[in-house]
């Protein structure tokens, strides 16, 4: 494992992208009224990347009040003309992505080839949903009734408050926002504390993609954080919330909304199982676990966060896994080669640090990794591989979110997939086997949103993307993610039998 480390500042192609101490609400840059600021780190450096403005609940009352001003015009223009709007905002996310990679890895940390990679998934949710705006199609349905006609249009839902997380500061902005602005709602997005700067970055490109005032803002904060989003849930002129985030913060945003019974999207934890069958080719299964494990040093939600392996093969595959790991080349994104940057704060890191130690404790062997880095930084944290892991683990439980493989071994089908099934949270699961009848038989038996066969990466534009059980509900990406988004009218004519007039 090489360990590389800099103190890199990065420089924009155009400055003007890099938005600091202002935020965007009614087409206008603004401060928060109080004057407040917040400081942003770079997680790699622990240097200070830039200030946001501190919004609170009254700030973010005229944010909404905007986006109920611009909603009736919003609602009213054709998907043709929503169209041409979000390829315009896709066309200058491509224009300008190497400028949204760089501020994607200086405050959120992940390596440039990641935030490219990145940048590159988020503009396609604004071609993809460009593409959607047009075809909104309803229903003309025969009716029971004698003389009635029946048909169904989709209307937009109204004003809608997105909520987003700092692992991925780009993608998780334009998923929500694509299909909201095709489906013809107006918006204010939460930006998340820790990385603001890129979507602020996406808010001056709208700005001149010529999207009308108050359709889109841009909001703010990190110490209100709790205030902002009570303002978003209980407002009654917030007709939908969607959330990226934690379960026990879509625990208490669904509460909140619920006097105004709010639509809710709710894209919550996760504690991934992936599994590989003694009939697997494991070196495949190795490839697969390690993208999908050490994505952004495992910052993701649907990270493998346990490692089932066959016992007929689990010796086998702990060597080869752990060889791979060893080629990983952890430092500052900006560095070249680098694979893995560091974990967004010390809160990740103490999690992750007592994940290893729980481990331990209770029997299990650390083969590589377990420690921090701090010749590199304050963030940084071994890739780490731990064998001979039990069901009595914190990581079975939990989800780690951090740069630790745990292996678990197993003996049959039906066991692992119990074992599986046993978290409260189902987002995504990965299997590899190349047996036919066995991979329709634990496709269909795991309790998640999303099943990776013989693959470890499942994120893909046109495909929708969302959990069951406690990870949440609604759907993103593909055709489903206009959906959520819009309300079907029902519309009756009754006295349509007549006969021809003569």
């Amino acid at each position: 494992m090489t360990r590389l480390a800099s103190n890199k500042t990065p420089k924009l192609k155009d400055p003007s992208l890099f938005k600091t101490d202002v935020a965007y609400v009614n087409g206008e840059w603004v401060k928060a009224a109080s004057g407040k600021t917040f400081e942003v780190y770079d997680p790699a450096t622990g240097d200070l990347v830039g200030t946001s403005p501190e919004f609170n609940g009254k700030d973010t009352e005229n944010a909404i009040a905007a986006a109920a001003a611009a909603f009736p015009l919003w609602r009213t223009k054709t998907g043709r003309e929503k169209s041409r709007y979000l390829r315009k905002w896709y066309d200058l996310m491509v224009e300008n992505s190497e400028d949204l990679a760089k501020l994607i890895t200086w405050e959120n940390g992940k390596p440039l080839a990641d935030a490219k990679g990145e940048v590159a998934y988020a503009a396609s949710f604004f071609e993809w949903f460009s593409e959607e705006a047009p075809r909104i199609y309803g229903d003309s349905i025969p009716a029971s009734v004698p003389g009635n006609r029946v048909i169904t249009i989709k209307q937009p839902v109204g004003v809608c408050g997105l909520i987003t997380p700092w692992n991925f500061p780009a993608a998780m902005v334009t998923r929500k926002l694509g299909p909201a602005l095709a489906a013809g709602c107006t918006v204010v997005v939460k930006t998340p504390g820790e990385t603001p700067f890129t979507a602020l970055a996406l808010a001056e490109l709208a700005h001149r993609a010529g999207i009308p005032k108050g359709v889109v803002n841009f909001i703010t904060t990190l110490q209100n954080t709790p205030e902002v989003g009570e303002t978003l849930a209980t407002h009654p002129t917030v007709r939908k919330i969607s959330f990226t985030g934690s379960t026990q913060v879509g625990r208490l945003l669904m509460k909140q909304a619920s006097p105004t019974l709010k639509i809710l999207s709710m894209e919550l934890g996760g504690n991934a199982p992936f599994i590989v069958f003694d009939d697997a080719d494991v070196d495949a299964a190795v490839a697969g676990a390690i993208a999908s494990k050490f994505r952004s040093s495992g910052q993701t939600c649907v990270c493998a966060n346990r490692i089932y392996v066959q016992q007929g093969i689990y010796d086998e595959f702990a060597k080869k896994f752990a060889e791979k790991v060893k080629t990983f080349k952890v430092g500052n994104g900006f560095d070249e080669g680098i694979t893995h940057g560091p974990l967004i704060h010390d809160r990740a890191i103490k999690k992750v640090a007592a994940h290893i130690k729980d481990a331990e404790e209770k029997g299990a062997n650390v083969v590589l990794g377990g420690q921090q880095i701090p010749d590199l930084g304050a963030n940084f944290y071994q890739p780490t591989v731990i064998t001979g892991m039990t069901k009595d683990m914190a990581i079975s439980a939990e989800e780690t979110f951090g740069p630790v493989a745990a292996l678990f071994p197993f003996s049959t089908e039906q066991e692992v997939v119990e074992l599986a099934n046993a978290a409260e949270v189902g987002l995504a699961g990965y299997f590899f086997s190349r047996d036919l009848e066995r991979i329709t038989r634990v496709a269909e038996a795991l309790e998640v949103g999303m099943v990776g066969v013989n693959t470890g990466l499942i994120s893909d534009t046109a495909s929708p993307f969302g959990g069951v059980k406690q990870s949440g509900f609604g759907r993103e990406g593909s055709k489903y993610g206009i959906e959520e988004y819009l309300n079907i009218k029902t519309i009756t004519w009754g006295g349509m039998n007549k006969p021809l007039q003569s």
